[in-house]
This record gives C-alpha cells, sequence and structure tokens, in this order.
C-alpha cells in the first residue's frame, strides 16, 4: 500500500513536472507521434511557433473544434449537455481536452484514459496561458496520414509555410481535424466544402464578438 501510494505520487509530481517543462519547452514527441513513426517508417512533423500560423487558420481550428474556447477552464459543460442530450452522438471534448491526450497521454477511449484527461486538464489550463494550449495543439494535431501539426500540413497540402495560408485554405485543412486519415482538403465532399465555409465565417465570427480575444496577440 505504501508503496503504491509512493509510486502515485512520484507519477504525478512527475506529471506536474512536465507541464511546467511544457509551458516553455516544446514536447519532443507524442505517444502518437511515436506510434505512428513505428508503423509508417517515417512522420512529417516541424514544429512552428503560433505566431508563424496565419491568425485566420488559427481561427478557422478554434471555430470548428471549440468555439468556445476562450471562454471555458477545460471542459465546456453546454457542448457536453448538449452531447448527452444527442445520445453522445457527437463530441464534446475541447481542444485542451485534445492536447492533454495528444502531449501527455495515448488515444482510445478507456475509463483510466478519460480519468487522467479529466484530472490533467484543468491542471493545463490553470498552469499554461491559453495561447500556449493552442500552439501546442495545432503542433501535434494529426492533419492526415502520417503529416503532423499546421507546418507540415499547410506544405504538404498545399505548398506554402503556415503564414501563408488563406482563410479557405485554412478552413479546409480545419475540417480535416476530426477525421485525418480519411480527408483531403484539395478532394473534400461537397457536405465538407460546406462545412469548411461555415467554419471559415466562424473564424470571422469569433474574431468579431471577442471569443478569440485569449489567444489572438
Amino acid at each position: 500500500m505504501r508503496y503504491g501510494l509512493i509510486a502515485g505520487s512520484g507519477a504525478f509530481v512527475l506529471l506536474v513536472a512536465l507541464i511546467l517543462l511544457f509551458r516553455v519547452v516544446n514536447p519532443p514527441t507524442t505517444h502518437t507521434i511515436r506510434a505512428e513513426s513505428r508503423r509508417l517508417g517515417a512522420v512529417d512533423w516541424q514544429w512552428v511557433p503560433i505566431a508563424n500560423v496565419a491568425p485566420a487558420t488559427v481561427r478557422a481550428v478554434v471555430a470548428a473544434e471549440d468555439a468556445n474556447f476562450c471562454g471555458h477552464w477545460g471542459f465546456d459543460m453546454a457542448a457536453i449537455r448538449a452531447a448527452l442530450d444527442d445520445g453522445a452522438s457527437r463530441g464534446a471534448s475541447t481542444i485542451s481536452q485534445q492536447t492533454v491526450k495528444n502531449v501527455f497521454l495515448w488515444q482510445g477511449r478507456s475509463w483510466p484514459r478519460k480519468a487522467l484527461e479529466a484530472v490533467l486538464t484543468p491542471m493545463v489550463e490553470a498552469m499554461w496561458p491559453k495561447r500556449r494550449i493552442l500552439e501546442v495543439y495545432l503542433n501535434v494535431a494529426e492533419f492526415g496520414e502520417g503529416v503532423f501539426g499546421i507546418e507540415a500540413a499547410s506544405h504538404h497540402y498545399f505548398r506554402v509555410p503556415p503564414a501563408d495560408l488563406t482563410a479557405a485554405q485554412g478552413a479546409r485543412l480545419a475540417v480535416l481535424l476530426p477525421n485525418p486519415k480519411q480527408r483531403d482538403p484539395a478532394q473534400l465532399p461537397q457536405w465538407l466544402r460546406k462545412h469548411a465555409g461555415r467554419v471559415q465565417d466562424g473564424a470571422e465570427t469569433i474574431k468579431a464578438d471577442g471569443r478569440a480575444s485569449c489567444f489572438e496577440s
């Protein structure tokens, strides 16, 4: 019992140390990136500061994935209630939750992972600025088969650096995120093209109504 408590306390202290470290140091890899690199032989991944990403693209990702990002503490309770009312047929994970999962945990829907995510998400929210959470998310999110991060995605799909992405291109990249291995921004079906248009409009909306204020410099 005592050894279990010691081990648990040590793991907790290590996680807190990593959270504090990754506030200022970029994560060297993630569980998913390592796994995909082993499976594919290599992956396309380069880190880019959020300041070097087109602001419209940053807003598009937020509009598509977590429009209330600036207004919650890691969990969007309104989205969770809506998902429950909808029979849990849609997701309610915030960008903060996805960042925690990608950086500190693993993929999958197991209860242990969900429990750790529930503990770590408010800790990350408390220790990182919102802009840092979004910067890390943009850099570790999967955008396609072996394509990780907005830097690799912008070059892979549009042959431009992320600073030069147009608003339409940024929206097309944003709609890849729920299912990146099955979607190509150059060959989106009609319903996804329409969705990308709504995401582009949503990016302008959150700029106008202040919901981008926590991450815009």
